[in-house]
């Protein structure tokens, strides 16, 4: 019984920050890689970032120098650190799971920057 829940979206200004989180049970999340997705009103859902098990990012060009993907295997959880928002950035936020021949995927959690 795999889970993945998002969290930490919410109403910013533009500038401002927020940290999303991403916790998943059921997997041993070591073995895992994650990424952070994201899908505007009327857009395709984009790949923002990705971490691998070792640790190494990428990032969508839109982001860089902005957001930071980070995980922590001992808790569980992958964290989107969001800094210098624009509106642009509004979107629904995803996690996805990966590895082992499997995908999972999260809920979804409502990012809004708007003045």
């Amino acid at each position: 019984q795999v889970q993945v829940v998002e969290s930490g979206g919410g109403l910013v200004q533009p500038g401002g920050s927020l940290r999303l989180s991403c916790a998943a049970s059921g997997i041993i999340f070591s073995l895992y890689a994650m990424a952070w997705y994201r899908q505007a009103p009327g857009k395709q859902r984009e790949l923002v970032a990705t971490i691998t098990r070792g640790g190494t990012t990428n990032y969508v060009d839109s982001v860089k120098g902005r957001f930071t993907i980070s995980r922590d295997n001992a808790k569980n959880t992958m964290y989107l650190q969001m800094n210098s928002l624009k509106p642009e950035d509004t979107a629904v936020y995803y996690c996805n799971v990966g590895g082992l021949g499997f995908v999972y995927w999260g809920q979804g959690t409502q990012v809004t920057v708007s003045s």
